[in-house]
């Protein structure tokens, strides 16, 4: 019984590539906060791919669909209710 305890498992691998799960999600925020919406959605849908591709948290990518739509949404009740800012100039 003097055997030794086998090694740990190595860690899982990461596919090979850059993971920009980061970049997306904060391009993702600051597009669908400040002017297109449509964009926001499309970062946070890329981030989101990245996060499950390189296991990250996915967090950032739904935040920036989230905010992508709320903008296309006000955008909308905006526009719709006359209120919209320098639309009438």
């Amino acid at each position: 019984m003097t055997t030794p305890y086998p090694p740990p498992p190595p860690p899982p691998s990461r596919p090979a590539g850059r993971d920009r799960t980061t970049l997306w999600g904060v391009l993702g925020i600051v597009t669908g906060l400040l002017c297109c919406g449509i964009l926001g959605i499309v970062f946070g849908w890329l981030s989101i791919r990245d996060a499950r591709r390189y296991h990250q948290s996915p967090v950032l990518g739904y935040v920036a669909i989230g905010l992508g739509v709320l903008n296309i949404v006000l955008s909308l009740i905006l526009q719709a209710t006359g209120n919209y800012p320098y639309w009438n100039r």
